[in-house]
């Protein structure tokens, strides 16, 4: 998010922006999020079939960023090695790690910070100016990060997905020259899970191991479990999730497979009936996307939880709701991005927070929340990057307005 190289984060409609400023994993550093799509985007679905209306409406009230708030996320900023400039790529579990991109002016690495140690570098890259760091997971005990790294600065440069083990050894799980999703790993039960282009607009999703079958054999084959016209997925609990075309090519839809069975699997309560959603995240628990307004009016963020019998939108109308992108969410607390500055919601409170000064990140996955954004200048070489990671867990509830209804 932040530094003085180049950087794109995984995401359907995203572009690479200078590192003057702060970005967020589907877009770049610096700037606002671009709104132009690749070659194999999905239909934008603003026409045609229309998603079914969020039946309540229960809008949150903005306030202030509480001091509480920025007592916590300063003292869990993290402090990249002197000379260097950070750029914050993905934050894990309960804040344990970090991966960021380092740069130094002479050479650019992707590096895993593990419970506020010395970062660990995961490659150097060979092209310090054009190379950069995409997206990045890591199992949940730490010991496999996946990582992938653009090798030119617009998003049709070919790209390639690695996987280190921290108690040695890397490989490179692909490399893809073709028009696609850009690559947003993730880990889960022993094997690394991504999407790529395949041509002619089509994409496929694929796994592949972690480890080699054995010492001395060759690395098994990438798995392709679907293919379609589909967006880079994402873990939701269980599932393995994405936002893909229907057949006709009129709309957009949510499918799924199962991280146990790696067959397709079905969405909980009303999300398979859902069309034409935009940006879907969901940490298992909690789903958020985005409905755009019909007839060209204002994009609404809307969330649904197990247990509700209908979504609920939260936001419409408002300054934090134009241009509203790149959703995340942990637990009670739901992030988001507009071209000004990043957002955070609290569901136990209905209150949401300006979390950024100008332009930033924020990311809430996993039991932590990370921001980042330029300190001092919004853009430019001489900004100072600012990062910072805490336990989700630690934050008290954001404070609800009195004349919040």
């Amino acid at each position: 998010m932040l530094g003085s190289a180049l950087l794109v984060l995984a995401g359907l409609g995203c572009s690479p922006a200078h590192e003057s400023a702060p970005t967020d994993t589907a877009s770049r550093v610096p700037s606002a999020p671009s709104s132009s799509e690749p070659a194999h985007a999905l239909p934008s679905g603003s026409a045609r079939t229309a998603s079914p209306p969020a039946t309540v409406v229960r809008a949150a009230c903005e306030a202030p960023l509480p001091e509480s708030w920025r007592s916590a996320l300063a003292a869990g900023e993290f402090r990249a090695p002197a000379g260097q400039r950070a750029v914050l790529t993905e934050v894990g579990p309960r804040a344990r790690w970090t991966v960021v991109q380092l740069s130094d002016g002479r050479s650019r690495r992707a590096a895993v910070v593990e419970d506020a140690e010395a970062p660990r570098t995961l490659l150097t890259f060979t092209d310090p100016v054009e190379h950069q760091l995409l997206a990045a997971d890591v199992s949940a005990d730490g010991r496999w990060t996946a990582f992938a790294v653009l090798e030119g600065r617009t998003l049709d440069s070919p790209w390639s997905l690695y996987v280190q083990d921290a108690q040695g050894g890397m490989r490179r799980l692909a490399r893809s020259t073709l028009p696609g999703p850009l690559p947003q790993p993730v880990v889960r039960n022993g094997s690394v899970f991504w999407a790529q282009g395949t041509g002619k607009g089509r994409a496929t999703i694929f796994s592949s191991p972690v480890r080699r079958p054995g010492s001395g054999n060759r690395a098994p084959s990438p798995r392709a479990l679907h293919s379609g016209v589909l967006d880079a997925p994402f873990a939701a609990g269980g599932l393995l999730a994405w936002r893909e075309a229907s057949a006709d090519g009129r709309s957009t839809q949510l499918s799924a497979l199962s991280f146990a069975t790696l067959r397709p699997a079905g969405l909980p309560g009303p999300l398979a009936a859902l069309r034409d959603l935009r940006s879907p995240a969901s940490d298992g628990a909690t789903w958020a996307w985005i409905e755009e307004g019909k007839d060209g009016g204002e994009p609404r963020l809307v969330v649904w939880r197990q247990g509700q019998s209908s979504p609920v939108a939260r936001l419409s109308g408002a300054p934090a709701a134009e241009g509203l992108d790149q959703l995340r969410i942990s637990g009670e607390l739901i992030t988001w991005r507009t071209p000004e500055a990043a957002y955070a919601l609290d569901l136990r409170t209905s209150a949401y927070t300006r979390i950024t000064p100008q332009y930033g990140y924020a990311q809430a996955r996993a039991g932590a929340l990370a921001v980042a954004y330029n300190k001092d200048q919004t853009k430019g070489p001489g900004a100072r990057s600012v990062i910072q990671v805490v336990r989700a867990d630690r934050l008290p509830r954001l404070p609800k307005p009195r004349d919040c209804g």
